[in-house]
């Protein structure tokens, strides 16, 4: 992949070691693998951000951290691979987790109940304690789909970076042999 372009969104390793909040984990955040920019680190990177993302709350980022240091891959792209779930993405993939957590326990789950709320009447700091309690009310059948759904991102996520990363290399090669092969014809 191109990493030249890549490095540049990529925080200096200075800046990270400098970091006053970050200096109690400097013995965690030594491994080259965490920082560089190769195909499996980044796969892997990929594969616990996609993985990270899944879990409900504000947990995200902190949950593909620690994935990305426990299994030594890239951490910058576990941390920013994060962001695929937003608002606009909630909803389909709370619902897909529904639906594959239903499958999988033979549809013997009680029906989804609607959110308790209502914006006109109530303030949007209220929003995040009735979002987490209908969460909440959707039970083992979300959890067990929601973990299955995480695993089957995280596992096409690493196969897909793995394949585009090859795809580049030999098209890369394709090239430059095209152009010794140009280059020593000219001659």
């Amino acid at each position: 992949m191109p990493r030249k372009h890549f490095r540049r969104f990529l925080p200096d390793h200075d800046a990270i070691r400098g970091n006053k909040y970050l200096r109690i984990f400097q013995p965690l955040l030594k491994h080259p693998n965490l920082w560089h920019l190769n195909r499996h680190s980044v796969a892997g990177g990929v594969a616990a951000g996609l993985f990270g993302g899944l879990i409900p709350g504000p947990l995200q980022m902190l949950t593909a951290a620690i994935l990305a240091i426990v299994f030594r891959v890239n951490l910058p792209v576990a941390v920013v691979t994060t962001l695929y779930t937003n608002p606009f993405t909630w909803g389909p993939l709370i619902l897909a987790a529904y639906g594959i957590g239903s499958w999988v326990t033979g549809g013997n789950a009680d029906p989804v109940t609607n959110l308790d709320f209502n914006w006109q009447e109530q303030s949007w700091l209220d929003f995040l304690p009735a979002f987490s309690s209908w969460l909440l009310s959707l039970g083992e059948t979300f959890l067990i789909g929601n973990l299955i759904l995480a695993t089957c991102l995280a596992l096409l996520g690493y196969i897909a970076v793995q394949f585009a990363w090859r795809l580049y290399i030999f098209s890369y090669l394709r090239r430059r042999r095209g152009r010794t092969a140009h280059a020593a014809d000219s001659d």
